[in-house]
């Protein structure tokens, strides 16, 4: 009887390695959704993939990157969105102005974005402190610093009565900004 239940449990234990070995594992897999052309985005790919190996992420073997150009046509975010979702990939890896698009796509696949100027103002996170979806990232966000700017101006120019600034208005970083200087420059009384 203990005969049996050693050669049985040997035989389990030395099959054991082949079935664990024989199913293949499922390499993570990365969407990265690029707005241009993959030529303009080579710099940003590139320290992407190099920062990932450094976390020992490795392309083609420890992790999988599909790259999608939306080739500078917004229109085009929908369906490579879907299409990610279809490929099941474990993340979505973009810029502020594909997230839409993405978190219409999926509201379980994590997205990151690379940059975005007003992540809480355009929707896409309900704080930066806490952006309470799958949808998180960088932002570029500047309005807070006009204030400051304001404030070295009157330090180095006491008198200041009258400031210009110029901007893109139909930018909405710029608008946002341009909009915080004027209620700062009213404070100040410049």
């Amino acid at each position: 009887m203990r005969r049996r239940e050693f050669i049985s449990s040997v035989g389990w234990a030395a099959a054991w390695p082949l079935t664990a070995h024989s199913q293949p594992v499922k390499q993570p897999i990365i969407g990265f959704l690029g707005a241009a052309t993959s030529s303009a985005w080579t710099p940003w790919t590139a320290a992407f993939v190099k920062r990932l190996g450094e976390l020992g992420w490795i392309e083609g073997r420890t992790v999988t990157i599909e790259y999608r150009w939306a080739e500078g046509r917004a229109e085009r975010y929908r369906d490579i969105a879907a299409e990610f979702v279809r490929l099941k990939v474990d993340v979505i890896v973009t810029v502020g102005s594909a997230v839409a698009a993405a978190a219409q796509a999926s509201s379980t696949i994590p997205i990151v974005f690379a940059v975005a100027v007003d992540p809480v103002g355009s929707g896409m996170v309900a704080s930066l402190s806490r952006p309470g979806s799958n949808v998180t990232g960088i932002s570029t966000q500047t309005k807070e610093l006009a204030g400051k700017r304001i404030e070295l101006l009157r330090q180095v120019l006491p008198d200041l009565r009258r400031l210009a600034v110029i901007g893109n208005v139909s930018y909405s970083a710029g608008a946002l900004e341009i909009a915080e200087v004027k209620t700062i420059a009213l404070m100040w009384k410049c």
